[in-house]
């Protein structure tokens, strides 16, 4: 199972989560794919995130072996916090390292990014990424990073740093909402789907 989490004021209408749902269509494995809103508070979007995967577990789903979490941006901080938990997989896509310094200057309101929906961003809820903050991966081997030196928001040094010893990709250009994401998209598919050659090389450059 796939659960994919976008990032900060997102949805599953990003192009990303599209394009990925599409993928997971064609596969015949549409039954296999979640991508949930996610609220403004990262402590209900946690709790929503674990609610899907327990409900998972009791259909038999096996995190360990059957889980992979995709997570862009805010999303891959959540990510990693469930990757942690779970010790499932996990695909991080421009994750956002250090969550609470970075959301920080983003308090206030907002529109949502594929709608014109409110989207309050309250002084707690930087409180809450701080509090559900992870240390660097005990098991880096199940991660896959795609991180972009064109990221406008981001800074892929401390992606690479934080992730070191996981297999990435980091792209010479692009930028933070991955434009050419259609690119990589069968590579972070195959990570995903647990498809992905062992003997491949840690770190690629493009």
């Amino acid at each position: 199972m796939i659960l994919y989490l976008h990032g900060f004021r997102s949805s599953p209408h990003s192009t990303k989560a599209m394009l990925l749902a599409q993928a997971m269509r064609e596969r015949g494995l549409a039954d296999q794919w979640l991508c949930p809103q996610l609220p403004a508070s990262p402590a209900t979007a946690m709790e929503q995130a674990m609610h899907l995967i327990r409900q998972a577990q009791q259909r038999g789903l096996h995190p360990e072996r059957d889980l992979t979490v995709i997570g862009s941006s805010l999303g891959g901080y959540y990510a990693t916090c469930l990757a942690e938990y779970w010790k499932c997989r996990a695909a991080l896509l421009n994750p956002a390292v250090y969550a609470a310094r970075d959301l920080a200057t983003q308090v206030g309101e907002h529109l949502m990014y594929h709608s014109d929906a409110p989207f309050l961003f309250l002084p707690e809820h930087v409180d809450e990424l701080a509090e559900m903050a992870v240390g660097k991966p005990a098991h880096p081997e199940r991660y896959y990073l795609l991180a972009a030196k064109g990221d406008e928001v981001l800074d892929w040094r401390e992606m690479v740093d934080w992730f070191s010893g996981s297999q990435m990709r980091i792209l010479e250009g692009s930028d933070h909402g991955l434009s050419d994401f259609s690119q990589w998209l069968p590579e972070v598919l195959d990570f995903a789907l647990g498809a992905l050659p062992s003997d491949q090389a840690r770190t690629s450059l493009s």
